[in-house]
């Protein structure tokens, strides 16, 4: 998933608003030095039964973004242990398949109406969630011990009003989609992973391995976790350090030669341009172009 495809999807989101921006950290970064202890806020797994694990998908499901902590959860194990450490199935609004990203036909294990109460829920980039699914997600999340998101699942997340309040995070690429559509929410730019009681949110693609494994962690301790990254010959050590996505902290550089989209500051699409005082600008998505040409004044006098 390119960052051009990937801003369609979060532009697809409804975004409508834009304004002056502030991306405030404070309050995460003391979150993150917390986080980043092994005994941080430990989960207790059930001692004779599997923890069950929810991931919930619609259409255009980016399918990393579920099949990489699908993994994590599946290979996760104990020798002589009688039960799965993880019980895992797929949620959906209805019975019928989806199409996820790529063209993968899923046929989901059940839908919102009959499936089992999870104990941790996955949420991937997808489609925008219906007012069903998102009751679904408020309701099931009273009673989870980890509701997360991956990339820019974070919106649906988002969506529900859960994260209001909270820092949170998503793919690189719609950090300012993300703060412009929910001012509410502490955007922690360039991190892995960040957690906030029983919600976490994962940066892009394969931060939702690290969670995943952070999760594992969580349960069962470092060494399972370590033993499971090492059974998928995975080498990340973004689990360790909630804060190692630090490389996308910063916003891309804006040159003369080198112009950015107007509205998030990402790559350009030469053929999306709009004039404004003598002024050209360009941007990444047909939307940011529309949201721009609503109020230009808005992106032009930051």
């Amino acid at each position: 998933m390119n960052r051009r495809e990937l801003l369609k999807r979060s532009a697809a989101l409804g975004l409508t608003t834009a304004g002056s921006l502030t991306l405030p950290g404070a309050a995460a970064a003391t979150f993150h030095a917390a986080a980043d202890g092994a005994a941080f806020n430990p989960l207790t797994p059930p001692a004779n039964a599997s923890i069950p694990v929810a991931f919930l998908i619609s259409e255009g499901a980016v399918v990393i973004d579920f099949c990489g902590p699908w993994e994590v959860f599946e290979r996760a194990s104990i020798p002589g242990r009688k039960y799965d450490l993880f019980s895992l199935y797929t949620v959906a609004e209805s019975a019928a398949p989806i199409t996820a990203g790529g063209g993968l036909k899923i046929t989901p294990n059940f839908t919102i109406a009959n499936a089992p109460a999870p104990e941790v829920i996955v949420i991937p980039a997808q489609s925008p969630a219906s007012e069903a699914t998102k009751a679904w997600i408020r309701n099931a999340t009273k009673s989870t011990d980890v509701t997360m998101s991956v990339c820019t699942g974070a919106f649906v997340l988002a969506s529900t009003g859960l994260l209001n309040g909270k820092p949170a995070t998503t793919h690189h690429g719609a950090y300012v989609d993300f703060a412009m559509q929910y001012p509410d929410i502490h955007v922690e730019r360039g991190a892995r992973f960040v957690e906030a009681g029983n919600l976490a949110t994962a940066g892009g693609l394969t931060s939702g391995m690290d969670l995943a494994l952070r999760v594992v962690e969580r349960y069962f301790g470092r060494d399972i976790a370590t033993q499971t990254a090492s059974l998928l010959e995975y080498q990340g050590q973004g689990w360790l350090n909630p804060s190692s996505n630090a490389e996308y902290a910063e916003p891309i550089k804006q040159t003369a030669t080198h112009p950015l989209c107007a509205v998030c500051g990402m790559e350009i699409d030469r053929s999306l341009s709009s004039t404004y005082k003598g002024k050209t600008y360009y941007f990444c998505v047909r939307e940011h172009k529309q949201i721009f040409d609503a109020s230009p004044e808005k992106f032009t006098t930051r």
